[in-house]
C-alpha cells in the first residue's frame, strides 16, 4: 500500500513537472507562431518574386499574438500610459530600446514591423522614412487603404489614387485654398467666432474649451460646407454679415465665392474638358471634408488655448501683435485674409520641413491646410484681443483616445478683458 502511495505521487509529479515544463513552452510558441507565420509567408514571396536581385527585408520587430497581434500592448499605451508616464511615444520607445538600445541613433530608421487591428502593419516613426511613403504614395509604392472607406464616401479625395485623385483635388483645392474663397471664409467664420466667445464670456462660469471649441467649429464648417445653421448661437451673430453683403451687392463688387458655399461651388465648378462632379462626388467629398476638418481643427485650437494659458510671455506677445492688427483695420473689429501674412508672432517658428507633418507630404498633403491656418488665425486673434481665460486644472492628465485631450476638457473661467 505504502509502495503504491509513492508509486501514484511520483506518477503526479512527473505529470505536474511535465506541465510546468510544457506551458513555457507552449507559451512561447503561441508568442512567436504569429510573427514565424508572416517571417515566413514574406520569405516564401521575396524566393519567388526576387531571384538574383537585391531581396528586400523585413523591418525589425515582432507581430504579436495571433489575431491580435501587438493591439493590446498599443492601446494600454494610449489609454493607460498616461502622464508623467510614457504616453504613447511609450510603445515606439520600447522598440526602439529593444531593437537599436535606446534613443534614436545611427542606424535606426524609425520603421518596425508589427501587427495592428489585424493587420499586419510597418510603423513609419521618422522624418526621413515619413517623407519617403508620403511622396512614394502615387508610385504605387504604396496604396491608400483606409479601413472602413464607405464611412466618408468611396469617390472621396482619400479614398482614391492617379488620375482621379488628381482631378478631384483640383476641384477641392479651387474650392477651398484659392484667395478668393479663402477671403470669403474669413466673413464666413468670424461672426461665429465672436458670438461663441461672448457667450463664454457672458456665462460667467466654468467653461469647458474642448465642448466649446467644438461647437464652433462645427456650426462654421457646416455653414462654410452647406449653408446649415445648426445652432442657436448664431442667434447671437449681428448683422455684419448680411450688411456686408448687401453693400457689395450694391456696389456691384460681390464675389461668388462670397455668395455660395462650397458645395454650390463644387457643383458648378468644371474641369479642364468642361466636366463637372457628379453628385456622388460631390456628396463624398463635402462629407469628407466636414470629418476631416472638424475634429483635427477644433482638437488644435483646444491645445493652442491651452498652452497659451501655461505660456502667459507668449499670450503677451501675441496680444501686442493682434492688438495692433485689429486698431489698423477698418473692418469693424474683423480681420481678413491680407492681416494674416503681417501676424509673425502668431505663426512663429515654423518646424523645420520634413520634421513636423502635422498636413501630411507629398501629393497627398492635406487639400485644406490652408483652411485650417485661416481658422487658427481667427479664433486666436480674437482670443488675445478680447479675452482671458485661467486653466482650472493645469496638470489635469491627458487621454489619448480617440483624441488627445485633458480628462476635464481643458476646463477654464473665461472673462473678458478689462479694456473691452
Amino acid at each position: 500500500m505504502w509502495m503504491h502511495a509513492q508509486v501514484m505521487a511520483a506518477d503526479w509529479a512527473w505529470w505536474i513537472g511535465l506541465l510546468l515544463g510544457a506551458v513555457p513552452l507552449l507559451v512561447l510558441a503561441v508568442w512567436h507562431s504569429n510573427d514565424a507565420g508572416h517571417c515566413a509567408a514574406f520569405a516564401l514571396k521575396r524566393w519567388r518574386h526576387h531571384r538574383g536581385a537585391t531581396r528586400p527585408r523585413l523591418p525589425p520587430g515582432h507581430m504579436g499574438l495571433p489575431f491580435v497581434g501587438e493591439s493590446l500592448w498599443l492601446l494600454w499605451y494610449y489609454k493607460f500610459a498616461r502622464r508623467p508616464g510614457p504616453g504613447p511615444d511609450g510603445f515606439v520607445d520600447a522598440r526602439r530600446r529593444r531593437y537599436y538600445g535606446g534613443a534614436a541613433r545611427a542606424g535606426d530608421v524609425g520603421v518596425y514591423r508589427t501587427h495592428l487591428f489585424g493587420s499586419p502593419t510597418v510603423l513609419v516613426c521618422s522624418p526621413a522614412a515619413n517623407k519617403f511613403v508620403l511622396n512614394s504614395s502615387q508610385d504605387g509604392a504604396f496604396g491608400i487603404r483606409w479601413p472602413a472607406p464607405e464611412l466618408v464616401g468611396l469617390s472621396c479625395l482619400v479614398n482614391v489614387e492617379g488620375r482621379q485623385h488628381a482631378r478631384l483635388r483640383g476641384f477641392v483645392l479651387a474650392a477651398i485654398n484659392r484667395p478668393a474663397s479663402l477671403r470669403a471664409i474669413a466673413e464666413v467664420v468670424q461672426p461665429r467666432v465672436v458670438a461663441a466667445l461672448r457667450s463664454w464670456a457672458d456665462a460667467k462660469g466654468t467653461v469647458s474649451a474642448a465642448t466649446e471649441i467644438k461647437k464652433v467649429t462645427f456650426e462654421n464648417i457646416c455653414k462654410m460646407f452647406a449653408s446649415m445653421d445648426p445652432s442657436p448661437v448664431t442667434d447671437m451673430m449681428d448683422g455684419w454679415e448680411e450688411v456686408q453683403r448687401r453693400r457689395r451687392r450694391r456696389e456691384g463688387t460681390v464675389d461668388d465665392a462670397t455668395s455660395r458655399d462650397l458645395m454650390s461651388g463644387l457643383m458648378e465648378m468644371e474641369d479642364e474638358q468642361g466636366k463637372k462632379l457628379c453628385d456622388d462626388e460631390v456628396v463624398d467629398n463635402i462629407v469628407s471634408l466636414i470629418v476631416a476638418g472638424y475634429e483635427s481643427t477644433s482638437n488644435a485650437m483646444m491645445w493652442a488655448v491651452y498652452h497659451l494659458a501655461k505660456s502667459p510671455h507668449a499670450l503677451h506677445k501675441l496680444r501686442e501683435e493682434n492688438s495692433v492688427v485689429s486698431r489698423d483695420n477698418k473692418n469693424g473689429g474683423f480681420i481678413t485674409l491680407d492681416d494674416i501674412p503681417t501676424m509673425k508672432y502668431t505663426a512663429k517658428k515654423p518646424p523645420k520641413p520634413g520634421t513636423y507633418q502635422v498636413f501630411g507630404g507629398g501629393p497627398r498633403v492635406c487639400a485644406g491646410n490652408m483652411l485650417a491656418r485661416l481658422q487658427l488665425s481667427i479664433m486666436l486673434h480674437h482670443l488675445a484681443v478680447g479675452y482671458k481665460w485661467e486653466l482650472l486644472n493645469p496638470d489635469a492628465e491627458v487621454t489619448y483616445l480617440p483624441h488627445s485631450k485633458p480628462v476635464d476638457g481643458a476646463a477654464m473661467s473665461f472673462s473678458r478683458l478689462d479694456s473691452v
